[in-house]
């Protein structure tokens, strides 16, 4: 199915290295991602907003690319940046 996101969730392990490691194997078919928060792992949107920062942050330094995110809800879709050429 070519439309369909791929779909993780975040609970109360966190962010682990296991997590980062599984969604960065994904960006290598897919452009777009999309992350359920559970409220388990974080009940603020301060704190979920850093946690989308460190995502991105690390995704980065593993492909050398840069990654945006987009918080709906507790909803992180995360997106690989692409430049207009």
């Amino acid at each position: 199915m070519k439309g369909a996101i791929p779909l993780f969730q975040l609970g109360k392990n966190g962010l682990t290295e296991n997590f980062i490691e599984t969604i960065s194997k994904t960006f290598k078919k897919h452009d777009l991602v999309k992350i359920s928060i559970l409220r388990s792992c974080c009940r603020d949107k301060k704190e979920l907003k850093k946690l989308s920062d460190e995502i991105c942050q690390k995704l980065s330094n593993l492909y050398e690319k840069r990654f945006v995110s987009r918080i709906l809800g507790y909803t992180v879709f995360i997106k690989k940046w692409r430049k207009k050429t």
